[in-house]
């Protein structure tokens, strides 16, 4: 099993996250905020992750620290869980339709930290979660994950719509490109050898 347990604290926040990336979507996840949650949840479930998340952070200031470093750790568990890549598919995309939001997600498990996230929501907030965190969060990801990730929306109106479009693709993209191409025989699916 693909496993990782991650703990990280700091003054702002204080995360233990564990995660499996062979799992089923079994979830237990406290963020703090309960909009976040649910797209941890949805992350969970679509991506076929277990995912167990525990932070406590300074959320009388704002959601900010506690889902930069929700990001962090759970880049940092991703890398650890997939080791020296060999053998994985490595590329993944979808369009992924959540209503009237339609939301496009590529991803290239490099080695390589890129981030594009070409979104736009039209409320500053999705109850009292801010709209500009999700992409912090994926910053926070890509970068210690060290993945390139694309994110391009094509359709969208309601805010937690094309947020939830975003979380779910994202899940469906890494559970293809995380998941083990038995053609390779364990190869790292790179001309360099390495990933």
């Amino acid at each position: 099993m693909r496993t990782a347990l991650i703990k990280r604290k700091t003054t702002e926040t204080d995360i233990v996250l564990s995660l499996n990336i062979d799992g089923g979507g079994k979830h237990n996840i406290s963020s703090g905020s309960g909009f976040l949650d649910h797209m941890l949840q949805l992350l969970a479930v679509h991506g076929r992750l277990d995912l167990d998340i525990e932070c406590k952070g300074d959320t009388h200031v704002d959601m900010h620290h506690s889902a930069e470093d929700i990001g962090i750790a759970l880049g940092d568990a991703l890398a650890e869980a997939l080791g020296n890549k060999a053998g994985i598919r490595r590329y993944a995309d979808i369009t992924l339709p959540m209503d009237e939001a339609l939301m496009v997600c590529a991803i290239d498990i490099s080695g390589r930290s890129y981030l594009n996230y070409d979104v736009v929501t039209f409320t500053d907030k999705v109850g009292e979660f801010d709209c500009e965190l999700v992409k912090e969060f994926m910053l926070a990801f890509v970068r210690r994950s060290g993945v390139t990730l694309h994110f391009k929306m094509l359709a969208g109106e309601n805010s937690h719509h094309i947020i939830e479009a975003v979380f779910k693709s994202l899940g469906r993209v890494l559970r293809e490109a995380a998941s083990l191409d038995m053609s390779l025989g364990g190869a790292i699916p790179s001309s360099k050898g390495v990933l």
